[in-house]
């Protein structure tokens, strides 16, 4: 199964820029580089932050953009989004019986998870006891396999400065249910924090975060006020197969240099 993961892409009404980027811009290109490369992908995630305010115009713009994509779309909200003007928008993307933007789907891999973290006002993550209880329900329901899962906040401390207190306010509520399934959990795949970070967690659970396709920090783990900067459009191909789960990094606009000689081996 090839998914395709692009996040915090932080859209603005058509040619409005924010922190020194067109996010428009920088989407249109990743989007139009993954119908390219890989249209056959079987699913594209999009982990939250999609609009940069929540204007209703933004996520038309963002409609229009992910028309021509050829393969199924599961949208996710950030702390940035807005409730009500994504689901007038995208009224077709699941939700469960709360109104929380979540929903599951199973695979010959075991079941994918895209949890809903977003609170109105908040800017870290929310996860309260109604979606602590569908997190129940669907992890109950997942079967022999380990689950995969979709977030916008980092369910764990992702030991950056600037995030100490915009991370997700759960008192490990999520991590302690994902521990303790007895399956097990194959991944967590989140944004928010702009930069790319992999690791393992302290109850051995591996996670990882897709660079933001719109303005990124430089990476500064210390910094409370990190610089913003700009960078290639970018998304992440995630293979789940036999094999378990790999994530590629891909940027859009790369410099071609000099060809790679074909490595015969062994």
């Amino acid at each position: 199964m090839k998914i395709i993961q692009v996040t915090d892409t932080h859209l603005m009404p058509s040619g409005v820029v924010v922190n020194g980027v067109d996010p428009e811009k920088q989407l249109r290109a990743a989007v139009a580089d993954i119908i390219e490369k890989h249209s056959d992908a079987d699913l594209l995630v999009m982990t939250g932050d999609l609009c940069n305010y929540g204007d209703p115009e933004a996520y038309e713009l963002l409609r229009d953009i992910l028309a021509p994509v050829p393969f199924e779309i599961r949208l996710m909200l950030g702390n940035h989004d807005m409730r009500p003007a994504f689901v007038a928008a995208f009224p077709e993307q699941p939700r469960d019986d709360n109104g929380h933007i979540q929903s599951v789907m199973d695979t010959e891999f075991g079941r994918l998870l895209f949890l809903d973290s977003h609170e109105e006002g908040v800017i870290g993550g929310i996860y309260d006891e109604p979606r602590l209880a569908w997190l129940d329900r669907a992890l109950s329901e997942a079967g022999d396999l380990p689950v995969t899962v979709f977030i916008h906040h980092p369910p764990m401390d992702a030991g950056i400065a600037h995030f100490n207190r915009i991370g997700m306010h759960d008192e490990g509520a999520v991590m302690r249910r994902l521990s303790a399934h007895p399956a097990g959990v194959r991944h967590i795949l989140f944004g928010h924090i702009h930069v790319p970070l992999a690791g393992t967690s302290a109850e051995g659970i591996a996670y990882s975060s897709g660079q933001a396709c719109s303005h990124r920090f430089i990476t500064d783990l210390e910094a409370l006020d990190p610089w913003w900067t700009s960078g290639n459009p970018c998304y992440r191909i995630v293979l789940l197969d036999d094999q378990g789960l790999r994530t590629y990094g891909a940027e859009v606009g790369q410099v071609q240099i000099e060809r790679a000689p074909i490595c015969e081996g062994p």
